[in-house]
């Protein structure tokens, strides 16, 4: 349901439309577009955020998807504020806010997953081996990776856990940009997206 800040049924919410924090990852808008589409979301779906920083993927789903819930983990309290202040911001009422640390906190979610989507957190290889137990068969998993290490860990996690239908992207996008007297295209730090499902 679109919000009178984005009244539009597509995603791709501008950047300048959030609030942020100096230091706070925000997914920029071309790879929050890729990371939707690899959700493969249905109206009702149950998506875990996990390292949900500016909460700029809670507000685009829960517009799109206003029948769904979605759980924001996020272990630092002022994170926490700013993802709930975006959601004000954009009236969106189907989000849910966990503060803490992943995957110690996720045992506190009442909520099982259809979609989790893992944007952060440093032990990633644990955070994935416990939402895998949380996951029904035909759930899916998406988690970022901005460097080789992430890469590697994520990649083989993924193939340890038997996950199916793996998927990997990585993002090459470029902006058009005003420089003084000139425009000039500047690239969007690229990254890595991989995705797979579980099936039983």
């Amino acid at each position: 349901m679109p919000s009178e800040l984005w009244p539009y049924a597509t995603p791709g919410i501008p950047d300048e439309l959030f609030e942020h924090l100096p230091g706070i990852p925000l997914t920029q808008r071309e790879i929050r577009l890729l990371l939707i589409s690899q959700l493969r979301l249905e109206p009702d779906s149950v998506l875990w955020d996990i390292g949900a920083g500016t909460g700029t993927i809670p507000v685009e789903v829960g517009l799109l998807c206003p029948k769904g819930r979605i759980i924001a983990v996020e272990r630092d309290e002022e994170v926490a504020n700013l993802i709930k202040r975006n959601c004000d911001r954009f009236d969106v009422k189907n989000v849910e806010i966990v503060e803490g640390s992943a995957p110690e906190c996720l045992h506190e979610i009442k909520t099982m997953p259809h979609r989790v989507c893992i944007e952060g957190g440093r032990p990633i290889q644990d955070i994935l081996q416990t939402v895998w137990q949380y996951l029904p068969s035909s759930g899916r998993v998406i988690a970022t990776a901005a460097n080789l290490e992430s890469l590697y860990v994520i990649s083989q996690s993924l193939s340890q856990l038997q996950a199916r239908n793996i998927e990997v992207v990585q993002s090459a996008v470029n902006r058009l940009e005003t420089r003084g007297f000139s425009q000039t295209f500047a690239a969007v730090d690229p990254i890595f997206i991989l995705s797979g499902e579980k099936l039983d």
